[in-house]
C-alpha cells in the first residue's frame, strides 16, 4: 500500500461525510445526526490510519525460528 491507498482512503470518507450531510433528513434530530455520523468517519479514519502507520515501523520484529537450529532439541 502506498501513499495513493491513504489519499483514496480520505476522498472516500470525505464523499461519504459530504453525502451524508446533504442526505440529512430535516427535523430537529438533523444535528445530533450529522455530528454523529462526522464524529464517527472521523474516528474510523483516525483508527486506521493509526493502524496503517504502526505497521509501517513495527516496534516488535519478527525473528525466524530456523537461526538457532540448537534450541529445543
Amino acid at each position: 500500500m502506498g501513499f495513493g491507498h491513504v489519499l483514496l482512503i480520505g476522498f472516500i470518507m470525505g464523499a461519504i461525510g459530504v453525502a451524508v450531510w446533504f442526505a440529512t433528513p430535516r427535523g430537529k434530530n438533523q444535528t445530533l445526526i450529522r455530528s454523529s455520523v462526522s464524529l464517527t468517519l472521523a474516528c474510523l479514519w483516525l483508527m486506521w490510519g493509526i493502524t496503517y502507520t504502526a505497521q509501517l515501523n513495527p516496534l516488535i520484529q519478527p525473528k525466524r525460528a530456523d537461526l538457532r537450529p540448537n534450541v529445543g532439541h
